[in-house]
């Protein structure tokens, strides 16, 4: 299949209401409909890869279609998911079932990884797509998968993270997710996942979860109470301290004291 490049006036009308200015590089065709990003860990546990494909697979039996990143792990697995609510709807006409598109690090005439080739393969088959940043010939380097995240998100209407650590690429898609106004959530359970939660994601652990997002009225965690002392380190810092010494001089507690709540708060930042 030929890739086509796509100039901001003819790219579809979520990313045109973003006012994106790069070109992007498609192989099929891009939906204009419902979308939700899964993404996660390449390392991913087999509960996580299961959460993802079994959310995929009821996104699409649903008609919404699923973005993600092409990898192995949780974007593997939700690109499956996707792919097997075709298989189970039998007679269902195409259209009533949302597809998949991965969005890839390369060239979209390189498999990356290469294991995922007949994936991918797959994909284009029934109708969804492979998209990108980077022009055929294009290898993976360091960065471009990163680089490529927004384009996942900005795909999609609902961004989860179903599992993740703390350096996980994967929080960077839910960051710019949140910058473009998408519903962010997550799976709770890892701790990326977790610190998405503490800054105000929406949880996800169920099908339901997702439809709740997708009309948007997300399900939320309540804020966390905090004890005294953490609350009045947290003030500090919101004043401006700097340092152990600076927060002890602003609030009068002991050293031991800050020193105890401050990885509380860092796992709140």
């Amino acid at each position: 299949m030929t890739t086509v490049q796509l100039y901001p006036g003819a790219l579809p009308q979520r990313l045109q209401a973003l006012g994106w200015r790069r070109p992007v590089y498609v192989r099929g065709q891009l939906a204009e409909g419902s979308a939700v990003a899964i993404v996660g860990a390449r390392a991913a546990t087999a509960q996580g890869m299961g959460r993802a494909h079994a959310l995929a697979r009821h996104l699409a039996g649903d008609g919404v279609h699923v973005v993600s990143g092409g990898a192995l792990g949780i974007d593997g697995a939700a690109h499956r998911g996707a792919l097997a609510a075709g298989g189970e709807k039998g007679g269902t006409p195409p259209a009533m079932i949302g597809g998949t598109t991965a969005v890839l690090g390369s060239g979209l005439d390189i498999a990356y990884p290469a294991r995922h080739a007949p994936l991918f393969d797959q994909i284009l088959a029934r109708g969804g797509a492979l998209a990108g940043l980077l022009p055929d010939g294009t290898g993976p380097r360091r960065g471009t998968f990163v680089a490529r995240n927004p384009l996942i998100a900005a795909l999609a209407d609902v961004v989860i993270v179903v599992e993740a650590e703390l350096g996980s690429g994967s929080l960077s898609t839910a960051a710019a997710g949140a910058r473009f106004g998408r519903v962010v959530a997550a799976w709770p359970g890892s701790p990326g996942c977790d610190r998405l939660l503490a800054r105000g994601a929406a949880v996800v652990e169920s099908s339901d979860d997702v439809d709740r997002a997708l009309r948007g009225e997300p399900r939320l965690l309540p804020p966390p109470v905090l004890d005294p002392a953490t609350e009045q380190v947290a003030q500090a810092l919101r004043a401006g301290a700097c340092g152990i010494d600076q927060i002890v001089r602003h609030t009068g507690l002991p050293v031991r004291d800050v020193l105890r709540v401050l990885p509380t708060l860092e796992r709140l930042q």
